[in-house]
């Protein structure tokens, strides 16, 4: 069971993974919820002494670091990237008890260097932001690295991706130990998707970009009115008054991408807020969004997202409607 939570700070704090953490496990949401509240405390080397964090300001932590003890879960926030023998010593000492006596170890983005520096990823699969994962298997050789995931779930170790991508992997751990409800609740109050796939990407590989052309803008607007009709190059030439060859060049120099490239991300996208939003099956948002088969639609969606379309609906699933816990929000505030 995941009761009791403990999050250790150190000077270079990154106040968005500290917040998204504290933000999960931190508040007390059985006042309107079913929700039970956590047993959740900020630790740092020394109870009372500020932490520096990357914006200017103090994080004064209430505990030290004997408050990591008996905690169920330990929280590793990200921090600056240092080499590893300048994170604190007492700090690493008690990460190694806290997994040696099988405490769950969950870390937001760089904090999987402060595992790393405890000796923690050796041989285990990890992840972290894509912007270090380099760094990370050069200091770690033995850590199976995977930098293009959200998080992984390796048992008794969590590590995530980077920024929001930290929410996803502690909603992940609620859902493994409480359940989807109290999951979803807590998302809900968050305003976050209840869980993205773990082997869902970091990042969109290719992004959909904006046009400055006038004559490109009416084009991008009729391509994505008509996500479900057939285009060709040809055809979306002629509609620009332009030669094939001349608006394949402009399409490519303006937004990045190449026409089709650029409206099968559309369709994704579209495809995406279906799954989401209604219960259409895969062969109707298919043909609506223009894949033509459910198995060509399979192939782009997992190809442009990192998972299977139905894998994509079931974790954005909710069973708690967001009208009931307004209500229950509304009470508790009298």
């Amino acid at each position: 069971m995941l009761q009791s939570v403990t999050l250790p700070v150190i000077d270079g704090l990154a106040v968005f993974e500290f917040g998204l953490l504290s933000e999960v496990f931190g508040l007390d949401r059985s006042v309107y919820s079913d929700v039970p509240a956590f047993d959740f405390r900020v630790c740092g080397i020394e109870a009372g002494r500020p932490v520096s964090t990357e914006v200017g300001a103090q994080v004064v932590p209430a505990h030290g670091l004997e408050a990591m003890e008996h905690a169920d879960v330990i929280a590793v926030p990200a921090a600056r990237v240092r080499p590893a023998e300048e994170y604190p010593a007492e700090l690493l000492d008690a990460l190694r008890r806290a997994a040696d006596r099988g405490a769950i170890l969950l870390s937001a983005c760089s904090g999987a260097f402060i595992l790393g520096a405890a000796g923690l990823l050796d041989g285990r699969p990890c992840t972290t932001h894509w912007r270090y994962a380099e760094e990370l298997q050069r200091r770690y050789p033995t850590a199976r690295i995977d930098p293009d995931v959200l998080f992984v779930d390796d048992g008794d170790l969590i590590t995530s991706a980077g920024t929001a991508a930290g929410i996803d992997a502690s909603l992940h751990l609620v859902r493994r130990e409480l359940g989807s409800a109290i999951a979803n609740v807590i998302a809900r109050n968050m305003v976050v998707p209840p869980q993205r796939d773990g082997g869902q990407r970091q990042y969109i590989e290719r992004p959909v970009p904006q046009a400055d052309s006038d004559t490109l803008g009416d084009v991008l607007a009729y391509m994505g009115d008509r996500l479900g009709a057939t285009h060709s190059v040809a055809s979306l030439a002629q509609r620009a008054h332009m030669s094939t060859r001349t608006f394949a060049r402009r399409f490519v120099a303006e937004t990045g991408v190449t026409p089709m490239q650029w409206i099968t991300a559309q369709r994704v996208l579209h495809a995406r807020l279906a799954l989401e939003t209604t219960d259409a099956s895969i062969e109707e948002i298919a043909a609506t969004c223009g894949f033509g088969s459910a198995t060509l639609f399979r192939h782009h969606f997992t190809r442009e997202v990192g998972i299977a379309p139905s894998a994509y609906r079931r974790t954005y699933a909710c069973a708690v409607p967001a009208e009931e816990i307004a209500e229950r929000e509304l009470l508790s505030l009298g």
